[in-house]
């Protein structure tokens, strides 16, 4: 008998004994030691006894216990081995991506590659993240010689709206009388700023770009009659109509500014539109009344044509001359409009919660997210937690409309708000809640909300790839449909051979023909605007245009990584740029395009885009020839042809190219053999002069062919792209 199994033995006796000896000591006392996984420890080995000997109390129960904790885990791990396994068999779900699948099969992704060689799908496209079919998932399974099974999926409890929403209507009896929210509408550069400039005695328009309302503007007018109006300044540049369509949606009067010389504009029809979507009463303004050339009822005249009639033509529209520069006749028209808030009965409730929406949002350095915002329903104060779109805010400051701070805004009155945790866009609903956690419920709520149509659209997105890619997959089968199945597999395989080592690859570098952009601007609705005029972009052909990022406030250092990394240019619209930005920019060969004035900015955009287009060659024509008469001359052994012509128009230079051209059509291009005149070489032929020129030794002259000396230069192309105006 070997030392191993003796040592087997001897253990086996000393676990007897020492079982026999815990049975004898439970008679007296009881064990209340809780049991620890700790590590097997040696216990010493005695002699051979066939009699258990015996030991010390502590050492005996230390080893009993080892022992029982040694062989249970062995019972253990033998039970775990008995668990049967289903081998080649695979547990499968719905929307399995690539690599999922490669885990459930054990397989790398290799396999499940080379597997999809043999369906309708474009590797190309494929990637480890990819979703795959069902039907894909169960050939893949079953070409490689395994089953599948359906795993059991737990449905998913449907997920409880917890989403914010208005109150309910207020008892009439608690409505309080609120001031009129009025914009100021009609085409760029007609008075609207100057009108808002001389209502409140501040010098708007000299601190605007080009004297042109960049973005929005809420303001509260004080009247000497003690009444308060709110007005809103929108801008009358073309690229800000979303911006008009915002201010026109909380506001209750809407005045039209028309210039008197100029009468009805492009952007004046579509204020006049916006204010009847909004079903809002127009106030007209026709202002500049104080130049010569003025004509206010031809103005009143033409916008007839557009169903807006003035109280003389017997409609309800109130028109008032006025001169915004010289200050004429503002407070009649400041009267006309708390008239006409009058009749309209406006009221609002002033407690309970805070209902509202946000006109304008910006990034402040200092003092972090900001928005402007009209206060509709109830009392807004600090320490009030907010919501608008996907983000909240624990309100920290208010200030009003000079940057002075505030403690409320009830309904009717502008003011901008401090503490959002991001930045909410402009035309977002702002809507108060109980806490900071219930904020965060609804964010979540309208996170998921957006998370899931994403999904949807996605969804039919990749549902259209895959039907794309089957009925290609279907005209692929007909066309081998005459073969067996093993000649039908064997041309599959040869066709997509290649695609088994070609694996998708991220694009790390960028098309010479593509401007990649950042757009940087001081607010929402600066960059909406610039965005908007973006998406008219329809020259892709010509060249692509991709943004990359935008956002809000000055540019920064990851705007210039961003720029580096994928060769693009930075435009930014009334944003700085500090000194060591500027230095890294020039440093890595950022370029970056800082501007006020929207229209200025296009212009730069147009001209990036044309230094990115290639040089086109343009033939500028010297002079033209006509063939006389055509003869040959023999040099050594080969026979050249030569033309007798005479110059009709400019001259012909030697160093230029030429081409020859036959019943209108071009048969011929390149250089000059020879040049001559009266036997001697030339270098230049003038108008009406004759010549003998040979063009190529294998190419015949007809009389009557034409010869045309031309120029080849390089001219810059300029994009055919217009964003409007």
């Amino acid at each position: 008998m070997n030392r191993g199994m003796l040592l087997r033995f001897e253990n086996l006796v000393q676990l007897r004994g020492a079982c026999l000896q815990l049975r004898a000591l439970s008679s007296r006392r009881v064990c209340g030691a809780q049991w620890k996984p700790v590590q097997l420890s040696a216990h010493p080995v005695g002699s051979l006894l066939l009699q258990p000997q015996l030991w010390p109390e502590h050492r005996l129960i230390s080893a009993a216990l080892s022992q029982c904790r040694h062989l249970a885990t062995k019972e253990e791990t033998k039970k775990k081995k008995k668990v049967p396994q289903t081998r080649g068999e695979v547990e499968i779900r719905q929307r399995m991506t690539v690599e999922e699948l490669a885990q459930a099969m054990g397989k790398d992704i290799d396999h499940i590659y080379e597997a999809l060689l043999y369906t309708d799908m474009n590797l190309n496209s494929v990637e480890p993240d990819s979703i795959l079919n069902e039907d894909h998932i169960k050939m893949i399974v079953q070409k490689s010689g395994m089953k599948y099974k359906s795993a059991k999926l737990k449905e998913e409890k449907e997920r409880k709206n917890t989403d914010a929403v208005k109150r309910p209507p207020a008892d009439p009896a608690v409505l309080t009388p609120r001031p009129p929210v009025v914009t100021i509408l009609g085409h760029v550069d007609h008075g609207k700023t100057t009108l808002l400039d001389s209502l409140r005695k501040t010098q708007v328009a000299s601190m605007e770009a080009g004297g042109i309302t960049q973005h929005i503007g809420a303001f509260i007018v004080h009247m000497p009659s003690g009444e308060k109006i709110t007005f809103l300044d929108t801008p009358g540049h073309a690229a800000f109509s979303a911006m008009r369509a915002r201010g026109t949606n909380v506001t209750d009067i809407v005045i039209l500014v028309v210039a008197a010389e100029d009468g009805v504009m492009q952007q004046t029809i579509e204020s006049i539109q916006h204010a009847k979507n909004a079903g809002v009463p127009l106030i007209l303004a026709i202002n500049k009344c104080d130049k010569p050339e003025a004509d206010p009822e031809r103005v009143k005249k033409e916008l007839l044509a557009h169903d807006v009639v003035c109280e003389e033509f017997g409609g309800d529209v109130q028109a008032v001359n006025i001169s915004a520069l010289k200050g004429e006749n503002l407070m009649v028209l400041a009267e006309a409009t708390v008239a006409l808030a009058e009749m309209l009965e406006l009221k609002a409730d002033a407690t309970g919660l805070v209902e509202g929406t946000i006109i304008e949002s910006r990034k402040d350095k200092g003092k972090g997210p900001l928005t402007t915002a009209i206060i509709q329903r109830g009392t807004l104060r600090k320490g009030c937690v907010l919501v608008a779109g996907k983000t909240w805010a624990k309100v920290r400051f208010l200030f009003d409309e000079n940057g002075k701070a505030v403690d409320a805004a009830s309904p009717g009155i502008p003011v901008e708000i401090m503490g959002w945790k991001e930045s909410p866009s402009a035309g977002d609903e702002i809507l108060e809640v109980e806490s900071e956690q219930r904020a965060q419920e609804v964010v979540a709520w309208r996170t998921y909300v957006e998370q899931q149509e994403r999904m949807k659209k996605d969804l039919e997105v990749i549902e259209a790839k895959q039907k794309e890619h089957r009925l290609e997959y279907e005209k692929k089968q007909q066309k081998l449909a005459h073969l067996t199945w093993r000649q039908r597999k064997a041309a599959l395989y040869k066709a997509n051979k290649h695609l088994m080592f070609s694996r998708p690859k991220e694009r790390t570098e960028m098309d010479e023909n593509t401007l990649s952009l950042i757009v940087k601007g001081d607010v929402d609705g600066s960059v909406e605007a610039i965005l908007n005029i973006l998406d008219s972009y329809d020259c892709e052909d010509e060249c692509k245009l991709e943004i990359v990022y935008f956002g809000m406030g000055d540019i920064s250092e990851n705007d210039i990584s961003l720029a580096e990394a994928f060769n693009g240019v930075i435009f930014g619209f009334s944003v700085k740029a500090n000194e060591s930005i500027k230095k890294l920019a020039d440093k890595k060969g950022i370029k970056i395009k800082l501007h006020n004035i929207i229209y200025k900015l296009i212009e730069d955009l147009k001209d990036e885009l044309n230094s990115r287009l290639p040089p086109t060659v343009v033939e500028t024509t010297i002079g033209e020839a006509s063939v006389l008469d055509t003869f040959s001359v023999t040099v050594g052994k080969t026979r050249i042809p030569v033309a007798g012509c005479r110059v009709h128009k400019g001259l012909l230079d030697r160093k230029m190219k030429f081409k020859l051209i036959r019943n209108r059509d071009v048969i011929w291009k390149g250089c000059l053999s020879s040049l001559k005149h009266h036997k001697d070489d030339v270098q230049v032929i003038k108008t009406g002069m004759d010549c003998g020129l040979s063009l190529d030794k294998n190419l015949e002259f007809s009389i009557g062919d034409e010869i045309i000396c031309y120029e080849e230069k390089e001219v810059q192309q300029t994009t055919s792209w217009d964003p409007g105006f």
